[in-house]
């Protein structure tokens, strides 16, 4: 008999219903894992994004969304099964409910909601509080333990206003129109983001993008997504897009395929651009700081919202923020899984950290 049958009427404590491991969150009561970073029988997803959604695994259960996501950039042979989880409804698993929440991270994302015998553990996932016009908005979700990221977990980490930062990249356009704006921007919900973001701002001329971001961009628009007139870039067109707005691959900005553009000025639109010193590394002209992850502000004021008594933070800048939650009187320990971070982004939060010390 098993310790979790022999004690069927008393309430879990929280490492029996979640625990680390080195493949990632496991749920051993109903044997399955969160957004594992190795291949196993069955995980539940809680983005499409590749450090979180990963091919190999038996089953997965996500989003409508984030299944759609994953077929698209692995192909439909990415799990041997899929299950597509609707938002705000209850999957039962052995004796453990499931409920997908918005995460409002990315479109699709999700934060996952694991309850059984009177505890509620809340995995957040990747997740911002900001409004996206791409995808549904953060719901916070009353909890005992809340499982937290923490990519901007330092106090310099505090993200203007992404309308304002957009402004500040159509003022460079009107200012030089004779010169190509490229943007870097992930592939997967930053780009859309930025796209929606400017046409908030009215801008209506066509908006140029690298190939790569062609099948999920589709996806976006098929979706709902107000993006405009969206084209890709030809490489007989490049010499010819002076004054037009180009959005690329994070990586792509530094490529010769960026240098084939007219005097381009080159923008990184990213959470870490508020370290100077890492646009500098990158030759980033014109930084926009436009992040899909919660700052400082909006992780503390996340976890005070959800009325944790106890907080994990998963990946990040997991000690500053657990020596915060110490200093507000709540329990916090870092889970130190690997595997987890800014997708396309080479760097770890450990270097960001030694560039602001720096």
């Amino acid at each position: 008999m098993t310790l979790a049958r022999q004690r069927s009427d008393q309430i879990w404590r929280p490492s029996q219903l979640l625990i680390p491991t080195p493949a990632g969150l496991y749920c051993p009561p109903a044997e399955i894992y969160i957004d594992p970073v190795r291949p196993v029988a069955r995980a539940l997803i809680t983005h499409g994004h590749s450090d979180h959604a990963r091919a190999g695994h038996g089953a997965v259960l996500a989003t409508r969304e984030t299944l759609a996501i994953m077929a698209l950039r692995y192909g439909e042979g990415f799990t041997g099964e899929r299950q597509e989880a609707v938002l705000g409804a209850v999957t039962r698993i052995g004796e453990v409910d499931f409920r997908f929440v918005p995460a409002g991270h990315v479109l699709g994302s999700a934060q996952i909601v694991v309850e059984s015998r009177g505890l509620r553990i809340v995995v957040s996932g990747d997740y911002k509080r900001e409004r996206d016009p791409t995808c549904a908005g953060f719901e916070p979700v009353a909890c005992d333990v809340f499982i937290t990221e923490a990519t901007f977990g330092l106090p310099v980490f505090r993200h203007p206003p992404a309308h304002l930062e957009v402004a500040k990249l159509l003022e460079s356009v009107r200012l030089f129109p004779e010169r190509t704006h490229i943007v870097g921007a992930y592939s997967l919900g930053k780009a859309q983001r930025v796209m929606a973001l400017i046409r908030e701002a009215g801008y209506e001329r066509p908006i140029y993008t690298h190939g790569a971001m062609d099948a999920l961009t589709a996806f976006y628009i098929a979706e709902g997504a107000v993006l405009g007139d969206i084209r890709k870039v030809a490489s007989t067109d490049r010499k010819s897009l002076g004054g037009e707005i180009v959005i690329c691959p994070p990586s792509a900005i530094q490529d010769l395929w960026a240098r084939k553009f007219p005097d381009p000025v080159t923008s990184f639109a990213s959470g870490w651009m508020r370290i100077r010193a890492r646009a500098r590394q990158k030759g980033v002209e014109l930084p926009l700081i436009i992040s899909d992850h919660a700052d400082w502000d909006d992780l503390q004021a996340t976890i005070r919202e959800v009325r944790a008594g106890e907080i994990w933070v998963t990946h990040g800048e997991a000690d500053a923020l657990v020596h915060w939650c110490g200093t507000v009187g709540l329990k916090a320990r870092p889970l130190h899984l690997v595997g987890y971070g800014d997708e396309g982004e080479a760097e770890s939060t450990g270097e960001a950290a030694s560039a602001v010390a720096g």
